[in-house]
């Protein structure tokens, strides 16, 4: 079977050449994916020009109603492409079957539905303005298109997060340049070719594929023709995306990382907790921004509740993820690997004990070379300790008890994190009352990773800037101009 070459994708057509490309290499066994063509500096300025012609051109005409049914038929073929995609993020990721299946694929055409609905629905903000010398005037605002906004999404939920960003930016007017992390090219490509399928219009959706620092991710920020910018993924490639910004003065929209912590009280159904948490600790073998971390659990259920986690974190079933019996997959590659298994070194050594996993796997000779690592967790270690402060972003969370409710939110808002929290207890006013209290950008109650699309998500401090979801993601991609007509007769001299 011959490996495919990924190539980039501009003003509506796939581009053959390439000064360079790397490889794609599978976290499951180590085998090759693909090869993928590496956007130099000439390629972003060619997107750019793509892009900019499409906004003067057929595209900058496009009426509301005309870009909200361009979503609904891209979100009709990725439904009709369905199998292309679900392979496309299980050849990269090594997720589940189910798991990509139910979440990834299917949240990718419920994301342009959702954003066809709000920019068919949109209305403008207008005001009818008194003023002190008895003038009266109206007051409207037109929302325009940022332009040339440029995507960069990260390699957790590749199809799931780039359609989130797309979906708005295109409803708005906007036209984008895409940058899929290196490590999951593959459906960001398969999206390409249903764009085109679609009857999205020439430069409207453009695709690069490189690195950060001296590859795409640099040319396309450092781009003069750029726009705006939105990003998802570590904080610290954010603050040297907020660099590059700077000096053009770009609005910025980041979704970044997460050390987020669950309250277990003593209130709760045992059995409805442990089973959210499971989920929000070792869904996508942790690597969700998401993702518990953290876990403060009311002394008197702190033995049940952690031998409740160990039972449901030995039971899972790490193997091919395209076996109906697996539940968990590989990391997404052996040097991400590293860094997680660095963490539970350091958690042995402070003194933590491993009441579930710990180290790697043997899976066999079939999967060897896979970036596989136990789910985990730990107890013994104090709020300190490197596993309960740094972002791990693996199926790893530490396990501490507390005494009281102000100890509890204590605990938890101690994080330079602010991205979400969830509160598990049987008391509905102990639940709103905590939720308020959390400092982050969601904040769930006897739940975990349940969300209407319409509401704002993102996070504060080093988990980000700005909310993305339903009008609050329309704000960011359009621009407003305030137009304020002179209702009265006379004009001041």
């Amino acid at each position: 079977m011959t490996t495919p070459t990924l190539r980039n994708f501009v003003g509506g057509t796939f581009l053959d050449a390439a000064a360079a490309t790397f490889e794609k290499i599978s976290p499951v066994d180590g085998s090759l994916v693909a090869h993928v063509a590496e956007a130099d500096r000439g390629t972003i300025d060619t997107a750019v020009k793509a892009g900019r012609a499409a906004l003067e051109g057929r595209w900058g005409r496009f009426t509301a109603h005309e870009r909200a049914a361009l979503l609904r038929r891209i979100a009709g073929r990725i439904e009709e492409r369905f199998d292309d995609l679900l392979a496309a993020e299980i050849a990269d990721t090594g997720k589940p079957r189910d798991l990509a299946r139910d979440l990834d694929v299917a949240r990718a055409a419920a994301n342009f539905r959702a954003f066809a609905d709000i920019i068919a629905a949109e209305g403008l903000d207008s005001y009818l303005t008194e003023m002190p010398d008895g003038r009266r005037a109206l007051n409207y605002a037109l929302r325009k298109p940022l332009g040339v906004v440029a995507v960069i999404v990260p390699w957790n939920l590749p199809l799931l997060l780039l359609t989130w960003k797309v979906a708005p930016a295109i409803a708005c007017g906007n036209v984008v340049i895409v940058k899929p992390s290196e490590e999951t090219p593959s459906s960001a490509t398969v999206l390409a070719e249903i764009m085109a399928e679609a009857g999205v219009p020439d430069g409207v959706f453009n695709l690069v594929h490189g690195f950060g620092p001296n590859s795409a991710g640099e040319f396309l920020t450092t781009h003069e023709g750029i726009d705006g910018i939105t990003f998802t993924g570590e904080s610290s490639t954010g603050s040297t995306i907020m660099r590059a910004a700077a000096p053009n003065v770009r609005p910025v929209s980041f979704e970044l990382g997460g050390k987020n912590a669950a309250l277990v009280f003593a209130d709760t159904d045992v059995d409805r907790a442990v089973n959210g948490l499971t989920r929000s600790i070792f869904t996508n073998t942790g690597q969700v921004c998401l993702c518990t971390e953290r876990v403060y659990i009311e002394r008197p259920i702190f033995e049940e509740v952690a031998a409740g986690l160990a039972e449901r974190a030995k039971a899972l079933v790490l193997g091919n993820p395209w076996d109906a019996a697996t539940t968990t997959g590989p990391l997404i590659s052996l040097n991400h690997r590293k860094k997680v298994f660095s963490y539970l070194e350091r958690a042995r050594e402070q003194g933590g004990t491993a009441i579930a996993g710990g180290g790697i796997p043997d899976l066999g000779d079939d999967l060897a070379g896979g970036a596989w690592i136990e789910p985990t967790l730990w107890t013994g270690l104090s709020h300190d300790a490197p596993v309960m402060r740094e972002e791990i972003f693996g199926p790893v969370a530490g396990l501490i008890p507390f005494d009281t409710e102000e100890e509890a939110v204590r605990l938890a808002n101690d994080t330079r994190y602010g991205l979400a929290a969830s509160v598990w207890t049987g008391d509905l006013e102990r639940g709103h009352r905590v939720a308020g209290r959390m400092n982050v950008g969601i904040s769930w109650v006897n739940t975990w990773f349940m969300r209407d699309l319409r509401s704002p998500f993102g996070g504060s401090g080093l988990s980000g800037i700005g909310r993305e979801g339903g009008v609050h993601s329309l704000h960011f991609y359009t621009e407003p101009t305030n137009v304020c007509v002179n209702l009265s007769e006379v004009e001041p001299a």
